[in-house]
């Protein structure tokens, strides 16, 4: 893989790492993965925090790709998206195999 490739999957990678930055979007994360469905209104019952705010950080994971949404007349249903957490889960595995052979 040549420099600029790299450059650009690092790109990418510290996107995805931003999205998850915050408690709150990973606690969304989390609670989609336990539950293994998609999970409409419920995501504002389950978090302690405003449905503005939590639409917010929605937005975010759906902008990173992290997850799905569809619109479904006044709800919004998201679900985690499969394809992107594997292509993440590898991308990191081999970030962070590199570095352990370093020194």
């Amino acid at each position: 893989m040549n420099n600029e490739s790299n450059l650009k999957d690092f790109e990418s990678l510290a996107l995805t790492c931003k999205a998850i930055s915050h408690p709150a979007r990973l606690a969304i994360l989390q609670t989609l993965a336990q539950r293994g469905t998609c999970l409409c209104g419920e995501i504002v019952d389950l978090m302690p925090l405003s449905q503005s705010t939590v639409s917010q950080h929605l937005k975010i994971l759906k902008e990173a790709g992290l997850i799905t949404g569809e619109v479904d007349g006044p709800r919004s249903c998201y679900c985690i998206n499969r394809e992107t957490m594997t292509v993440i889960r590898e991308r990191f595995g081999q970030l962070f195999g590199s570095l352990e052979n370093c020194c």
